[in-house]
Formats: C-alpha cells, structure tokens, sequence
C-alpha cells in the first residue's frame, strides 16, 4: 500500500511524460482548478521578498506560467525558470516572447535534484505544483536552500487531497474522477492518472512542513488554500548565525 510519505517512483512525473502534454497543458490545468490556480500562483508571488533589480529561481517551470506571473509582478528582476521537459519549456518560450518578457526569462532543461546553479545566487525560489513529481523532494528542497541566499524565501505551491470533511468529499471527487476524465477527453494521455493518483499521495501539510524543515529550511507559514486542494508552503533560508530546523 502506497503511504503519503512516499516520493513518486523515479519513472512518473518525468519530463518525457509532460512531453506528451505540453500543448494543452495550460488549457487543462484552468479547466481541472476551475481557474483557481492563477490565484494561487498569485499568492506564492506574494509570498518572496523580491529586492530591487532581484533574481528568481521558477522550478518545475513547465510553460511558465509562474515564472511570467514573478516577472510581472517584479519589473526588475531577472527569473531562470528549470524544467526537465523540454516540451513545456518550448511552449514557455513561445509565450514568453509574445509578452516581451523573454530577455528578463531564462528556461532551461534541468533537474531540481541537482541544479546547475552556483551557491547563494538567488532571492527566492518558487515551485508551482511539481514538488511532487520529484523522486527524492528533500534533495530538491536542499538544492533550493543551497541556491537561495539567507534570508531568501522559497515558496512551494502543491495539490493536497484533504482527508475529512464534507469538502474532502467533493475535493476527492474533483481529483479522482474529473481530473483524469478531462486529462483523457482533452488529452488522451495517462499523465492525467498518474496526478490523480500523486496527489493523494502526497503528505499531509504538517508531514511536508516536515520535510521542509529537514532540509535545513525555517517554514514561515503554510495556507490552505482552495477549500484545502491546494497549499501553500513558505520557508526561509536561515541567515548567518541562525540555524534551520534540520
């Protein structure tokens, strides 16, 4: 039996997978949140404490969306965006040249378990639902606390499955039947499936916050968000002198 602290098997959430998807992949996420993922990515902006002229890592960056939203959000500041598929990151450049944007956007294939970025070179790091993809999540959180300067803050955007209540009911209705069924109607991929299944997996907000702290990071807050479909996890690196919860 599979438990929510599992990580995903190294072979599920791969770029090669959201390869066959990226063409719709916008399209489906506003219909299967029924456009609440842009105001939670609006939220996880909010969060970072961008300074003038700052710089800002966007994993997991898919087509993005989230990258697009900090760049907005900051005219100043410069975002790399790194993803490992590089279909999804395509469709991001394509976007981000139609808005202008592509000179203060760098997307680059990579992967957020071993990123190719110096030591403190970032003010903050974002990550919109792909934590849970990632096969080994305390690497990756490890990485972001390595890259981020202390006192920066990296803010972690996921699905959650609440697990009672009437509104667990419809949220799990939602993930279970009408996730998969758009994903297979407007995609006729299995990627679809496999989110269903992953975001059940995935820990409870505490058990994460767990896994935060593990890493070395201090957590900040954590918002439930969407009825508790969606939370928001904000940590920061610990300053000279101060020590994480690791």
């Amino acid at each position: 039996m599979t438990t929510t602290t599992a990580n995903p098997p190294a072979s599920m959430g791969s770029g090669a997978m959201f390869d066959t998807i990226a063409g719709r992949y916008d399209l489906l996420n506003r219909l299967m949140s029924m456009g609440l993922d842009q105001g939670w990515r609006r939220k996880a902006v909010a969060s970072l404490n961008v300074p003038e002229g700052g710089r800002v890592l966007d994993l997991a960056t898919g087509t993005a969306d989230l990258a697009i939203r900090i760049a907005r959000a900051h005219p100043t500041a410069t975002v790399v965006g790194v993803d490992p598929s590089e279909g999804m990151l395509a469709v991001g450049r394509e976007k981000l040249a139609d808005l202008g944007l592509d000179e203060r956007v760098d997307l680059r294939e990579g992967d957020a378990q071993a990123l190719d970025l110096e030591d403190d070179a970032f003010d903050g790091v974002t990550i919109a639902f792909g934590i849970r993809n990632v096969p080994d999540r305390a690497k990756a959180l490890r990485e972001m606390a390595r890259v981020v300067r202390p006192g920066g803050r990296i803010a972690v955007l996921e699905l959650s499955a609440p697990r009672t209540g009437l509104l667990a009911l419809a949220v799990r209705f939602q993930i279970r039947v009408v996730v998969p069924m758009i994903g297979r109607l407007l995609s006729g991929a299995a990627a679809y499936t496999y989110l269903r299944d992953s975001v059940e997996a995935f820990p409870t907000p505490d058990e994460f916050a767990a896994v935060v702290e593990s890493a070395g990071l201090r957590m900040v807050k954590t918002h439930a968000l969407g009825f508790g479909a969606c939370a928001l996890f904000v940590a920061e690196v610990p300053g000279a002198g101060e020590e994480g919860s690791a």
